[in-house]
């Protein structure tokens, strides 16, 4: 195996682990709002994300941007918040034949969350490089990695919701009103729990 497959496998496993459920989270956030027939709509704010997070992902890992790992670590179930509240918001057109807008305040707003989840993503690969000289090719695996697992996720979420929606006749509201809640919880759940929000708070940390 060579080091970019090395590391391919390594990003891809990432942002697949259910330990690090976080990211996971994020993305299903994302995509709640839309099924497989959206895919056009997907793809393009999966890149506004993806252009996101690669910046500060080789900006971090290249030492050219640091940022208090605990700082991330408290912002990035924020940004999963904040992405599930909005999707309580969205409306969808009563008739098929009537066109959503083009423009979409989701796409600016994945692009900037993108910059956060990256810097979360970097403190994972710099511990694995460690002081590695070259570290240009395990950047370029690292990134595509996350990208394959993030692009497994969205199918999954997508066909399931397709089957929800389209095969079992669950509205779209009641979709995204029960895995937008779902996930409102477990963000707030992760916010609570995190040891800066509690310092913060000046709670004692066990």
């Amino acid at each position: 195996m060579s080091e970019f497959q090395a590391y391919l496998q390594l990003g891809f496993d990432h942002i697949t682990d259910s330990n690090g459920y976080d990211h996971i989270l994020f993305i299903i956030a994302l995509c709640t709002i839309y099924t497989l027939i959206d895919w056009k709509k997907v793809i393009i704010l999966v890149t506004a994300f993806t252009i996101g997070h690669s910046i500060t992902l080789a900006l971090a890992t290249l030492g050219l941007v640091s940022v208090n790992p605990a700082v991330i670590e408290l912002l990035i179930p924020i940004t999963i918040l904040i992405t599930a509240v909005l999707n309580f918001f969205h409306t969808t057109p009563k008739s098929s034949y009537i066109k959503e807008k083009s423009y979409s305040p989701r796409y600016p707003l994945a692009l900037t969350f993108g910059l956060i989840h990256g810097l979360g993503f970097s403190n994972y690969l710099r511990a694995l490089l460690g002081k590695e000289a070259d570290i240009v090719e395990p950047l370029l695996g690292f990134n595509v990695g996350l990208e394959l697992g993030q692009l497994i996720i969205v199918f999954v979420v997508l066909s399931i919701a397709f089957a929800a929606i389209e095969l079992f006749r669950l509205s779209k509201l009641r979709w995204n009103d029960i895995l937008s809640g779902i996930i409102v919880g477990m963000a707030i759940s992760l916010i609570i729990n995190n040891q800066l929000f509690r310092e913060i708070l000046g709670l004692s940390v066990n």
